[in-house]
């Protein structure tokens, strides 16, 4: 993300969260919460769960700075914590939905239908790609991430991990190859 002249880098302002900065949390939210908010927003049809998560994503940033080790974009870190965060809320959500179901005895066509993609993500989380998928290197997973949850383009993940675009596709075609021999 450009920042204007003079102004302290998303490196710098994540450095100073981990110290306790508050302003500089202010920063990277008013940097980055535009564009995270849209995603999350793409990936769930409530948009009062896409900004919940988006709230705990934040929430997390300034609990838990100290976790970036510096390597990749700052906004990659905070899109990977983002989904993360996006996961637990439609989980959460999807549980109060049940229970609300159950107290109300709803008849099964009055029932809300969870969307494909978060199913998707639940079972990512919990199943057995998901295993497969903490298994592999943490450049594999960030591209296959990237590329297939995200759907992002090779060129939109290499400028999100600060990489070629050629890079990219060959860290997706390792992390299949790998994904394939975890999961037969």
């Amino acid at each position: 993300m450009s920042t204007q002249p003079g102004a302290a880098s998303d490196a710098e302002l994540l450095r100073a969260v981990a110290a306790g900065d508050e302003q500089a949390l202010a920063e990277l939210y008013d940097r980055h919460a535009g564009w995270l908010l849209a995603r999350l927003q793409r990936r769930c049809a409530s948009a009062d769960v896409a900004d919940q998560a988006l709230q705990d994503t934040f929430l997390a940033l300034w609990r838990r700075a100290r976790a970036f080790r510096g390597q990749g974009e700052v906004s990659a870190f905070l899109w990977g914590i983002g989904i993360r965060r996006l996961v637990d809320a439609v989980r959460a959500d999807g549980r109060a939905d049940r229970v609300r179901q159950v107290l109300a005895r709803e008849s099964p066509a009055a029932q809300v239908v969870s969307s494909a993609e978060e199913e998707v993500l639940l079972g990512v989380e919990h199943g057995q790609l998901g295993v497969a998928l903490t298994r592999l290197s943490p450049e594999l997973r960030a591209a296959i991430e990237a590329t297939v949850l995200d759907g992002l383009t090779c060129a939109e993940a290499g400028l999100l991990l600060g990489v070629p675009a050629g890079t990219v596709k060959s860290r997706c075609h390792r992390a299949r190859i790998e994904l394939r021999k975890a999961l037969t």
